[in-house]
């Protein structure tokens, strides 16, 4: 294998702790920021430095932001009835697409993963139950609903169900958002958990 000088050898390890960036991927990002311009390696310096001293973590939903309550929480407009709970921010932004949903959100920054060490006490999740207290002298719309929005894995699953066993007797209504079969796929091609998850949440045309 050939040998790297020492400042390229050691770009290409920290590429590679990136999640999903192997040896073969770290060694383009690498030379690929060798060819570039010394003012384009500056302004990618200055963002990745702006990201770690602006962004701060929402005190309401836990969302990444650089004001504090997030645009979404600060917002006039949002139904503040419905919380939608989320994995991860990206999360958020694949809602935020649909354009339909105008609730609130609660980031959990994880799922429940007994084998990673992750227990509840690793998601951010304190935070949401102050959230579903009503107090009669604020005029705050009371929340009546959550929906559990976390993805379609093991880890997704266990995560739902334990928000739901928490909120459940706090009297707000909990749901959980529909599997199945995407939109343009093939019933050929699908597996036997998404064939049940579409099966179980059919619904009347």
């Amino acid at each position: 294998m050939l040998d790297y000088s020492e400042p390229v050898a050691r770009l290409i390890d920290e590429f590679k702790r990136l999640p999903g960036i192997g040896q073969k991927n770290a060694q383009r990002l690498a030379f690929h920021i060798l060819r570039q311009p010394e003012e384009k390696v500056e302004d990618f310096v200055d963002a990745l430095r702006q990201v770690k001293e602006k962004i701060v973590f929402c005190s309401t939903c836990n969302n990444l932001t650089d004001v504090d309550p997030c645009q979404y929480c600060s917002s006039a407009s949002r139904d503040r009835s419905v919380i939608c709970i989320v994995e991860e921010p990206y999360n958020l932004v694949a809602i935020e697409k649909t354009r339909s949903y105008k609730g609130l959100y609660h980031i959990l920054h994880g799922s429940l993963s007994p084998i990673r060490g992750i227990g509840p006490d690793e998601l951010m999740l304190s935070n949401l139950f102050p959230r579903l207290s009503t107090d009669e002298e604020e005029e705050v719309e009371a929340v009546s609903e959550i929906i559990i929005a976390t993805n379609p894995t093991t880890e997704g699953e266990a995560t739902a169900n334990y928000i739901a066993r928490l909120v459940k007797p706090l009297g707000v209504r909990v749901t959980r958002i529909a599997m199945g079969m995407p939109v343009g796929s093939d019933l050929e091609y699908v597996d036997e958990v998404t064939m049940d998850k579409a099966l179980s949440n059919r619904h009347e045309i």
